[in-house]
């Protein structure tokens, strides 16, 4: 049995970056630091974090007045940040910046007089953070049927944001559907896809060329994550989501010697080597990584934490 590992794969910049302003607020202020929603879909990432005194909830009313409170990496809605002014919290932005990037973009096409298509998952809170920097004169689509179905005041006047996390080829099939059905609407000067994703699906597609058998592993809230196991289920490799080394069957294995591995950009590395070493003592006999591309992008942490 072989294993081969996806490169890149596991934590991106935006993960990295957001985990750390938690460790530093804490670090600077003591516990507890509040943090609305998961500051990433990871459950190891979201456990270690509660044990260092990081306290994770839903709305900003269950957060004392006054204190300090983190928004998570999928940012929030204009809202949500009037609330957390009103009511004195301190607050640290935790957003990815390529989210941010997103809600700018939504400012400006809303400025122009433009209604905004967003391409997402409904319930996502990345989603739920872009659709609310504005107050109206925004719709969701989540795919190529929502397109048709889709009334708009102005169809001469629209523009269409992406959520960062979603697959690269659904998405593209949506915004070629809109093109279509839209011929002039305004798209972003630069893809809303992140970088990450995009890189983590193309090596999953690697991946699963060479293996008949591909485990993913992260969070079944992750949406990014989710979207791996989708691009390998759709070259026809089966393929396995799992959260830790705990939940791997090794029944799976049975009649299979090309195990591919990779992870989502919120799973942390110790989660796959551990899935590594429980593979070794299954039975394989030699662990390979995938030539890919080595990402260097490092996201600076907020002004008041750095340094």
């Amino acid at each position: 049995m072989i294993v081969t590992l996806a490169q890149p794969r596991g934590f991106c910049a935006g993960v990295d970056r957001a985990i750390a302003i938690v460790e530093q607020a804490l670090s600077r202020h003591g516990a507890p630091i509040y943090v609305r929603h998961e500051v990433v879909h990871n459950r190891y990432v979201v456990d270690d974090l509660r044990r260092k005194g990081a306290v994770f909830v839903d709305q900003l009313d269950q957060v004392p007045a006054g204190a300090t409170v983190i928004f998570s990496a999928h940012g929030v809605s204009q809202a949500v940040r009037q609330e957390a002014l009103e009511r004195g919290l301190h607050v640290y932005d935790a957003t990815c910046p390529l989210v941010t990037k997103v809600h700018s973009e939504v400012a400006r096409m809303r400025d122009q007089g433009r209604e905004i298509v967003m391409i997402g998952h409904r319930g996502h809170p990345e989603v739920e953070g872009t659709m609310g920097q504005s107050s109206g004169g925004i719709h969701l689509v989540e795919t190529v049927d929502d397109v048709e179905r889709l009334v708009v005041s102005n169809p001469a006047h629209l523009a269409y944001v992406t959520q960062t996390t979603l697959s690269v080829d659904d998405a593209a099939a949506i915004v070629a559907a809109l093109k279509a059905r839209f011929p002039s609407i305004l798209g972003p000067k630069k893809d809303d896809i992140c970088y990450a994703t995009q890189n983590r699906q193309d090596a999953v597609k690697a991946l699963a060329a060479c293996s008949d058998l591909v485990i993913v592993v992260g969070s079944r809230n992750s949406s990014n994550t989710n979207r791996l196991r989708e691009v390998s289920e759709k070259m026809g490799v089966a393929t396995y989501m799992i959260d830790n080394v705990d939940e791997l069957d090794p029944q799976w294995l049975v009649g299979r010697s090309r195990i591919g591995l990779t992870a989502g950009a919120s799973a942390p590395e110790v989660l796959v080597q551990a899935v590594v070493a429980r593979l070794r003592n299954l039975g394989a006999e030699d662990v390979r990584e995938l030539d890919g591309l080595i990402e260097s992008v490092v996201f600076p942490l907020p002004k008041a934490l750095a340094g």
